[in-house]
C-alpha cells in the first residue's frame, strides 16, 4: 500500500466533529471533486465524482449525519483507458440540496448561487477547527503524498486558480508555507518540506501516519549526518594525501638536484620524516619531533622546503 493511500484510510476513519466542521469537510468535497446542477425547473441537484471509495463512503455519512440527506451512488469504469472505477454520488432531492448549499454558503438565503460558488465562503472557515475540517476534505478529494524515504511532497490538485489560493491560504493560515504551481490544465497546491509535512498530517490528525513519517525522517537525518561526516572525513583525507604527495616530490627534487644536504637542520629532519611516512598527517610528523613541534610549526617548514623547490625549478 502506497503512503498517500495509507493517509487517505487513516483520514477516512478520523471521528466526525461538530456540525460546523463537518459542514466545512463536505464544503471540500464539492469544491474539489463536486458539481451543482441546475435544471430547467431552475431545481438543483448535487453530483460528486471520485476514484476513491473511500471519499465517496466518508460524503455520504457526512451528508446522511449531518443533514439527513439521502444520496444515490451509481459505480462505472471510466477516466482515458476506462478501466478507472469512478463513483458517482448524486443528491437529487432538491429541497436537500438546497440546505446543504446553504449551509455551506454556496447559495444565498434566497436560494440563488452565490457569485463566490466556485470559492468557499470565509464564514465556512472561519473556525480553526473548521480550517482543519476542510484541509481534511481536500486532501481526501484531491490530494497526494509522496513516499517519504524517497523524497518529501505534500500536494493537492484544483481546477482553477482561486480554489488553489483558497487552500493555499488556509494552509498557510497553520505556518505550512504551501505555494501553487500550474501543471497543464490545473493549479497545483504543494509542500516539499518535511517538517511542514508533518505539521499538514497533524492538521488533518493522520497522527498514525505523522509518527511513520516522523520515523523515516529521523532514520533519514541520522542517515545523511552519518554520509556527511564520512564525505568530510574522506575529503580531509584525500586532501592531506595529496598535500603529503606534493611535500614528498619536491623534497625528492631537491634530492635529485643535490640540494637536500644544504637545507638547514630543521628543515632537513622534517623532510626526512615525510619521506619515511609518507602520508602520515602534519600533526603525527610533528609528534615525532623531538622536542614535538605543532601542526602549525610543521606546516611552516614544510612551506619553506615547497618555496626552496620551486625557487630551484625557477632557477633551473
Amino acid at each position: 500500500m502506497s503512503f498517500s493511500k495509507q493517509v487517505k484510510e487513516e483520514l477516512a476513519r478520523v471521528e466526525l466533529k461538530t456540525r460546523h466542521c463537518n459542514i466545512a469537510e463536505i464544503s471540500a468535497y464539492i469544491l474539489c471533486c463536486g458539481r451543482i446542477v441546475v435544471d430547467e425547473y431552475n431545481e438543483y441537484s448535487l453530483l460528486l465524482h471520485t476514484e476513491n471509495e473511500l471519499v465517496a463512503d466518508r460524503f455520504e455519512i457526512l451528508v446522511r449525519t449531518t443533514f439527513g440527506a439521502e444520496t444515490i451512488r451509481t459505480i462505472y469504469y471510466g477516466g482515458a483507458t476506462h478501466h478507472r472505477t469512478i463513483h458517482e454520488i448524486i443528491i437529487d432531492n432538491p429541497e436537500d440540496c438546497v440546505v446543504i448549499l446553504q449551509a455551506t454558503k454556496l447559495l444565498d438565503s434566497y436560494g440563488n448561487l452565490e457569485e463566490h460558488f466556485r470559492t468557499i465562503h470565509q464564514i465556512v472557515l472561519q473556525n480553526t477547527c473548521c480550517k482543519r475540517a476542510f484541509i481534511r476534505g481536500a486532501f481526501l478529494s484531491s490530494g497526494s503524498i509522496s513516499t517519504p524515504d524517497k523524497k518529501y511532497h505534500f500536494e493537492i490538485v484544483c481546477h482553477s486558480f482561486d480554489q488553489a489560493s483558497q487552500i493555499m491560504n488556509v494552509l498557510n493560515a497553520f505556518h505550512l508555507d504551501a505555494k501553487i504551481v500550474k501543471r497543464k490544465n490545473n493549479y497545483v497546491v504543494y509542500m516539499k518540506e518535511g517538517e511542514k509535512i508533518v505539521d499538514a498530517l497533524n492538521i488533518m490528525e493522520a497522527h498514525v501516519s505523522l509518527m511513520e513519517l516522523e520515523n523515516i525522517r529521523i532514520i533519514k537525518d541520522v542517515r545523511n549526518k552519518v554520509n556527511r561526516k564520512v564525505n568530510c572525513e574522506t575529503a580531509n583525507i584525500k586532501k592531506t594525501v595529496s598535500a603529503a604527495m606534493k611535500q614528498k616530490k619536491d623534497i625528492e627534487y631537491l634530492i635529485e638536484h643535490n640540494a637536500f644536504d644544504r637545507l638547514p637542520g630543521p628543515l632537513k629532519e622534517i623532510a626526512s620524516l615525510r619521506l619515511e611516512y609518507e602520508t602520515a598527517s602534519l600533526v603525527k610528523l610533528g609528534a615525532k619531533l623531538d622536542p614535538p613541534v605543532g601542526k602549525s610549526g610543521v606546516n611552516h617548514r614544510m612551506r619553506k622546503i615547497s618555496q626552496i623547490a620551486e625557487d630551484l625549478r625557477n632557477s633551473q
